[in-house]
């Protein structure tokens, strides 16, 4: 006796194929994405070996991998000018984490706030959008001469290069938010402030996030022009002050530190992102 198929179930099972094999992963040639990523930095680390081995460049300009290694190792083991390098990463994240700190703590409310009602963002706008695009080092000198030398200034700094970039994000986050989700609340009998933080706000959470990874990439671009001015610890002064004399190796071994950190925490904010909102990017 013949099967009979049903054409609805058919193109149900279709369709469900087709999300299955849209979900997955998607992989080059046969190849994992982390096997492609460690074969080219593999690859980067063993063109720089066999440059600087066979003397296409000058040393003092552009150090071996072997000399980057022996001045970690040195640093590791004796710290600079005085301060562990543990010291040194610390102060930086010391003042990297204050400036984000307070800069999360008044981006946040205030660019939800001006995205949900025009009046706050009539207000704000004119000085962030008067002050983001200067360079931080334009302004860096008159903090200096409010706050003085020390860690004030520096974490005033980061704060500004930080507060911008979250706060944009936090006000295209509500206006992201549509006016229909809005109005069923409203609806429903819920009031201003509980459409504001049990709707607006959990509808601004990928905003936010993409926010926090781009304030936190501005701030600690900023960092090194943080610790320009009279310091005498962190990563970003250590990079400067082995400039003055021609250590490359150590200017080296600073960037690839900072590196290594910025790496980090990126990949925390986005596995907070992937736990809290997982069905961000899968719709």
């Amino acid at each position: 006796m013949p099967v009979q198929i049903d054409p609805i179930e058919t193109d149900r099972i279709s369709v469900q194929r087709a999300k299955k094999s849209a979900s997955r992963p998607k992989k080059s040639l046969g190849v994992s994405p982390r096997v492609l990523s460690f074969t080219a930095i593999a690859a980067a680390i063993v063109l720089w070996f066999v440059v600087t081995t066979l003397g296409w460049v000058d040393p003092q300009f552009f150090p071996s991998p072997q000399s980057v290694w022996s001045a970690f190792i040195n640093i590791l083991q004796n710290g600079y000018k005085g301060q562990s390098l543990i010291a040194h990463i610390g102060s930086s994240m010391r003042r990297l984490l204050l400036a984000f700190v307070m800069s999360f703590s008044l981006a946040v409310p205030l660019g939800l706030a001006s995205g949900y009602f025009k009046p706050v963002q009539a207000v704000l706008d004119p000085f962030i959008e008067f002050y983001r695009p200067l360079p931080p080092l334009a302004y860096y000198t008159l903090i200096v001469i409010w706050l003085g030398i020390d860690d004030e200034s520096k974490v005033a700094l980061l704060f500004l290069a930080g507060f911008a970039p979250l706060y944009i994000a936090m006000v295209a986050g509500v206006r992201r938010v549509p006016r229909d989700r809005i109005n069923a609340a409203l609806s429903l009998g819920s009031s201003q402030w509980q459409v504001f933080t049990q709707v607006v706000f959990p509808s601004c959470l990928p905003e936010l996030f993409t926010g926090l990874r781009t304030a936190l990439g501005f701030m600690y671009t900023t960092l090194v022009a943080a610790e320009m001015v009279a310091a005498r610890s962190g990563i970003g002064w250590m990079v400067l002050d082995a400039s003055k004399f021609l250590r490359s190796d150590i200017i080296f071994v600073g960037i690839l530190i900072m590196g290594v950190i910025a790496i980090a925490i990126d990949l925390g904010l986005r596995w907070l992102q992937n736990y809290y909102l997982p069905w961000v990017g899968r719709e």
